[in-house]
């Protein structure tokens, strides 16, 4: 039964683990096409290998394309983008082909996740403004330390110690939110 217009479309949520860089493309149309295949994914980045697969269970008249991309950026923005996309007539159906990843591929991709995550927060934190400077307050800062157990254990009894001068001296102004980084184990 076909989907109403106005009625949304279902949405499918992918975790690290279900994206990557191996993709199947499903509903090709079986006219030889596999050149201009490759020249479409190939817009959204470098091509490693592309190649029909026969083991696949196909639609008559239709083929099943095995597309293997050289990052894993690149796949994710080709599948967002060329899924239900209208290609010689018939429309691609493209998913994500995690089974055929090596362990070190999933090395990888955790990785690089993990790296672009802590890029995205460490951009977030230099937009947000300070409204309480530690350096105004002479407070410690648990920010830009590394992340030792000693050193940490220190700076925050040295910041509870100057948290209650401060509370002493003051009690109209609030001690400031820090945030320890998150990229190591404190356990």
């Amino acid at each position: 039964m076909p989907r109403y217009k106005d009625e949304p479309p279902g949405v499918r949520v992918y975790t690290v683990c279900d994206e990557s860089r191996y993709l199947i493309v499903r509903n090709v149309p079986s006219l030889g096409c596999g050149d201009d295949l490759l020249k479409l994914f190939a817009t959204y980045g470098d091509i490693e290998e592309c190649k029909p697969m026969d083991a696949e269970d196909c639609d008559p008249f239709t083929d099943v394309y095995f597309i293997k991309f050289r990052l894993f950026s690149n796949a994710r923005f080709a599948k967002r983008k060329l899924d239900e996309f209208v290609f010689l007539g018939n429309r691609l159906k493209v998913s994500y082909a995690s089974q055929f990843e090596s362990l070190a591929d999933t090395k990888d991709k955790l990785e690089t996740r993990r790296k672009e995550v802590l890029a995205r927060l460490n951009s977030g934190r230099s937009k947000v403004p300070n409204i309480h400077s530690s350096v105004d307050l002479g407070e410690p800062s648990l920010v830009t330390a590394p992340l030792q157990p000693n050193l940490v254990s220190e700076q925050i009894t040295s910041w509870q110690r100057a948290s209650s001068e401060s509370q002493r001296i003051s009690h109209v102004n609030e001690s400031p939110i820090t945030r320890v980084s998150s990229d190591k184990a404190c356990y």
